[in-house]
């Protein structure tokens, strides 16, 4: 008679662990920060059709990392949710807090018991019907929740890129402000994001009852273009202004000349 296969509990929670983790890891990283008007999040997404951002409620957003087919389950379970409670009881009743929960339970669940753990971190946020309290609650594959002040990052290389946005970090930032630290940090010391690369969203206080509100294309040239008055998007070097310069002197030299033959 064969022995049973015998593998130590802890081993298999470690394993799972490290297979998510990989699964995440491969993906693109997401951030989401506090400024002086509401929450913002920025996601390193060149698709125009498959969001990692999307609203969940009047005042409730949503945003994944990870395999997209997993987190979008989860998205749409959020939306019915949320529809649900607030058709049932009242619009009030629906926040980021019971939404978080019922996510981390279910991924812990998951992670527990299912052969494949979801390979995915989702972030919930809410801002505040009076719009000066933010709140963001952070959940992992293994349904941990974590509630972030803040600022917070999801997905591979969380570690660098929280450590540069913590440097420049400031909680009363204008949007362009905080677009451009994000951007930033998303990108690197070596590379550089253009806006096609960009998803981007925000949860921002004004009369309206819903407060989530996509930042297209347009909008993302137009404020980062406008952030202390240069682009985020391609930083001219000191090469490239001394060629401009040059350029310039040249020209003006030839109007001189013309002027000097005439």
């Amino acid at each position: 008679m064969s022995m049973p296969f015998y593998v130590a509990p802890e081993q298999v929670m470690k394993d799972r662990a490290e297979y998510a983790q990989k699964g995440i890891a491969r993906g693109r990283a997401l951030v989401a920060t506090v400024y002086d008007r509401g929450i913002l999040m920025v996601a390193e997404n060149p698709s125009r059709t498959l969001h990692e951002i999307s609203e969940i409620y009047d005042r409730v957003a949503f945003a994944g990392v990870g395999r997209y087919n997993e987190f979008d389950q989860l998205r749409v379970a959020g939306v019915r949710h949320a529809d649900m409670k607030g058709y049932s009881y009242s619009r009030e009743d629906v926040d980021a807090r019971s939404l978080a929960n019922l996510y981390a339970q279910y991924l812990g669940q998951v992670f527990t018991h299912e052969m494949k753990p979801l390979e995915v971190e989702i972030l919930v946020a809410e801002l505040g019907a009076d719009g000066d309290s933010q709140q963001l609650y952070h959940i992992a594959y293994d349904g941990t929740v974590v509630d972030e002040v803040g600022f917070t990052v999801l997905g591979g290389d969380a570690g660098t890129i929280a450590a540069k946005l913590s440097a420049s970090y400031d909680r009363s930032w204008s949007l362009a402000q905080a677009l451009r630290s994000c951007v930033a940090a998303l990108a690197g010391p070596d590379r550089v994001l253009n806006t096609d690369d960009l998803e981007a969203a925000v949860l921002e206080q004004g009369s309206e009852r819903r407060a989530f509100r996509r930042l297209d294309n347009g909008s993302l040239v137009e404020i980062l273009g406008s952030a202390n008055g240069a682009s985020v998007v391609a930083p001219a070097t000191e090469a490239e202004l001394s060629g401009d310069d040059g350029e310039d002197a040249h020209e003006k030299g030839d109007d001189e000349h013309d002027g000097e033959s005439g």
